[in-house]
């Protein structure tokens, strides 16, 4: 055990020392190719930065894992795939960090590289198990694997929008998977390898990315995403089955958000991924949080997530659940007590609130005129 832990605490740091390396010459790289993200006064935009700031962090990331790769990696057709449908989802990213890219030529580029992992690599969502049950998908698990890693790769960089956000997100990702994988002696795996050069290398980006940020991750931030889908499906496929919504749940914030942002745009007839200021750090800044306050509140808020996560997989499946129901609450008082989901929400609180007062004064009238008759 000692061993492992050593051996991985070298992957980390070997990935870790490249990634804030690299980092300093991808900001005069993104200075040199003008993949500069300036700051936008229109509502729309998502991002709350007030300087111009360089991106290609994700692509500083993506060489820090093939770092990793060559150093710890084992050649394999699965790898192989991984490697590839990472170079598609990378300079897809790079083209429109530089130049925006319609939204359908970048959906086709994290289709032709999920396509690669599914009949390539042959890693696929092919059942899933959950509370004692399991589910096979025959041959859905095909569209349903693609879905999976295309609604992955862009989940992270739909709630990008704060120093240290995504980054931070990804990195309580990996670590939990890194904890539950060593506990149940999975080390050699390939999809422990995966994740502790993810971990190194996101770690040396966010030294970077922290508030202040000195770099963004930019639309290479999809890579991230990219391989938190293949390295939960990896996780299905090994031999101790982590229940379906173990591996999720680790990513309870930016799937809520993002399922929030699905829900209040279609509710007020928009398209459902046109950007606005209505996600959950957007709430958390309109409670007078600075913005480095907030995302360590939504870093405690995930930790919570993972932390439920590793008693439900290895400890306590009790606690796991107890720790999930207060997660539930949460968010509910959360969705009441906001804008999140809908405008309209706090003034239907309201209203029935001020109804139920009325309730009770009438209540209390119609007892006070049967005890006067009395």
């Amino acid at each position: 055990m000692r061993y492992q832990i050593f051996d991985a605490s070298k992957i980390v740091l070997v990935t870790f020392v490249f990634s804030a390396i690299i980092m300093q010459l991808m900001k005069k790289i993104a200075v040199h190719v003008d993949a500069i993200d300036r700051p936008r006064s229109d509502e729309g935009n998502r991002h709350i930065h007030k300087k111009a700031t360089p991106k290609l962090g994700g692509l500083g990331i993506f060489l820090a894992f093939l770092v990793g790769y060559m150093c710890f990696g084992e050649q394999s057709i699965r790898m192989n795939s991984i490697l590839i449908g990472s170079f598609i989802v990378v300079l897809t990213g790079i083209l429109d960090d530089i130049k925006p890219i319609r939204a359908s030529h970048k959906l086709l580029g994290h289709i032709a590289a999920a396509l690669i992992i599914t009949f390539y690599g042959g890693i696929l969502l092919d059942q899933i198990s959950a509370f004692g049950y399991t589910l096979n998908f025959g041959i859905w698990s095909y569209p349903i694997t693609i879905f999976f890693i295309i609604a992955c790769t862009n989940i992270i960089n739909l709630i990008d929008g704060l120093d240290g956000l995504s980054g931070g997100i990804c990195t309580i990702f990996y670590i939990t998977i890194a904890i539950i994988g060593f506990f149940q002696a999975r080390y050699g795996s390939l999809v422990m390898t995966l994740t502790l050069i993810m971990l190194g290398s996101t770690l040396g980006f966010l030294l970077h990315n922290f508030n202040p940020a000195k770099i963004f991750a930019g639309d290479c931030a999809t890579f991230m995403g990219f391989i938190i889908s293949i390295i939960t499906l990896l996780e299905f496929k090994g031999p101790a089955l982590i229940s379906f919504f173990v591996p999720l749940t680790i990513l309870g914030i930016p799937i809520l958000d993002t399922l929030f942002a699905i829900i209040r745009r279609l509710l007020k007839k928009q398209p459902p991924f046109q950007a606005d200021k209505e996600h959950l750090h957007h709430q958390l800044l309109g409670m007078n949080f600075s913005p480095k306050v907030t995302v360590l509140i939504i870093y405690a808020i995930n930790i919570l997530f993972a932390t439920a996560s590793i008693f439900y997989t290895l400890r306590d499946a009790t606690m796991g659940i107890i720790l999930y129901i207060i997660i539930f609450i949460l968010v509910i008082w959360f969705v009441l007590h906001t804008t999140i989901i809908s405008d309209k929400t706090p003034k239907i609180r309201q209203k029935v609130k001020e109804k139920l007062k009325i309730t009770k004064k009438d209540e209390e009238k119609s007892k006070t005129k049967k005890s006067t008759k009395k």
